[in-house]
């Protein structure tokens, strides 16, 4: 796939004539980093910039929050924004910050555990960067919500907000909040957020 995605306006879709598999989409991500690349349910590979200063930290400080928690709490396993996962409607997705059961982890063989999982995080974060479309996060999170994730969070320190998802609720937004509070599966995780947020 000989492709100069320097030269491409981004985020840029593409459409490739067969599917792209695991190990293709993997040879793909390594020869063009440190674009983010991922396989939308179309089978189509939707590519994007790199985040830029602000937004690389934003997305380290949540994952490492939910990392420090899970190794605390040892009932699951963390994971950072370069972890694909395979869902069941043939996407493959990256999230800021992952956390899946232990039950549901350990449930999979070596082989499928060392390439991109066959299965939704149990809990996720995506953070918003000056590069991401409001409605394209959106989109996004509802793919997670529909493959199966139990509780995702969509941070947004543009519009200084954070937004709930959970499967056959409605969404819930919380402006500027100071504190997150997670309830199941991720009972006692909290995420301090002042930091997040712009400077009024």
């Amino acid at each position: 796939m000989p492709i100069d995605l320097v030269e491409l306006p981004m985020p840029v879709t593409l459409r490739p004539n067969s599917l792209v598999g695991d190990e293709e989409l993997m040879r793909f991500s390594a020869r063009n980093k440190p674009f983010k690349i991922e396989r939308n349910k179309e089978g189509e590979l939707v590519i994007m910039t790199p985040v830029g200063g602000i937004g690389s930290n934003h997305e380290i400080y949540v994952a490492s929050k939910v990392f420090n928690w899970a190794e605390e709490d040892g009932t699951g396993i963390a994971f950072s924004p370069n972890a694909g996962f395979n869902l069941l409607d043939g996407s493959c997705l990256s999230p800021d910050a992952a956390w899946i059961a232990f039950a549901r982890w350990n449930a999979l063989m070596p082989v499928q555990q060392a390439g991109f999982p066959p299965l939704c995080p149990d809990f996720l974060i995506e953070v918003r960067s000056q590069s991401d479309s409001r409605r394209m996060v959106e989109a996004k999170m509802q793919t997670w919500i529909d493959n199966g994730a139990k509780l995702a969070w969509l941070v947004d320190p543009i519009d200084a907000d954070v937004t709930i998802y959970r499967p056959s609720e409605p969404t819930e937004t919380l402006h500027r909040p100071e504190l997150l509070k997670a309830g199941p599966p991720v009972d006692g995780f909290e995420l301090p957020c002042v930091r997040l947020w712009p400077q009024q």
